[in-house]
């Protein structure tokens, strides 16, 4: 570990969780040289990560999203950034996604949890250094392409959507079926597949699992 210098500033942190064993040794010894960085533990699971950030009190949790058997990263971001506070500031600590997943519904569903940045891991080095110093401060770190992706959904119009639509978009998210909706809603079949056609047309998509997609990512659903 990189040993701050005498009367330096406190260095940061950080708590690696991912469930690759070999990334996760990369990680360590790659931010074992970095300056101003401290490795306080490494966990492979969500639940672990947990467990070690309420007993080490890390700065940052450096999270992947992907983690395998149990809660996945976005869950994990979650609970430790609305949990109860860990840290020796008196707050949750900062939570810098680490990932090789590039999706809006991923990049949208990690800072809805609470994320305070979100890089891939084809970064340089040195990028990921300072989204961590800037994560431990509280500021965004977004990859450049991340951050295009935010930008262009910020701008891109949402979908007019009226409210019945709305309730029936609701309902198809939960998995139900024509009839199932049409029972939910009060309303006949055929209505449901006429509304389910302009629902379609839009999104620009032509199935129910491509409208769910889309609405996912345009925060469409309640």
């Amino acid at each position: 570990m990189t040993e701050p210098a005498a009367g330096g500033p406190t260095p940061v942190r950080i708590l690696v969780c991912d469930d690759h064993v070999v990334v996760r040794a990369g990680l360590l010894a790659l931010l074992d040289s970095a300056p101003g960085i401290e490795v306080v533990g490494e966990a492979g699971t969500g639940e672990e990560a947990l467990a070690l950030s309420a007993r080490l009190a890390p700065d940052v949790v450096l999270m992947d999203l992907q983690l395998g058997a149990g809660i996945d990263g976005v869950e994990t971001t979650r609970r430790l950034t609305t949990g109860a506070p860990t840290t020796g500031t008196g707050r949750s600590p900062h939570v810098l996604v680490l990932t090789t997943y590039d999706t809006d519904a991923d990049i949208t569903r990690a800072i809805e949890a609470g994320a305070t940045g979100y890089l891939l891991k084809a970064e340089r080095p040195e990028e990921l250094f300072a989204a961590i110093h800037a994560a431990a401060r509280g500021r965004t770190a977004l990859s450049g392409p991340v951050a295009g992706r935010v930008m262009a959904n910020l701008r891109r119009p949402r979908p007019a959507l009226t409210d019945r639509e709305r309730d029936i978009l609701a309902q198809l998210a939960t998995g139900l079926g024509n009839r199932e909706i049409a029972r939910a809603l009060f309303i006949s079949e055929a209505t449901v597949k006429t509304h389910l056609r302009r629902i379609y047309d839009k999104l620009g998509v032509d199935t129910r699992a491509g409208a769910v997609a889309v609405a996912k990512e345009q925060r469409l659903l309640p």
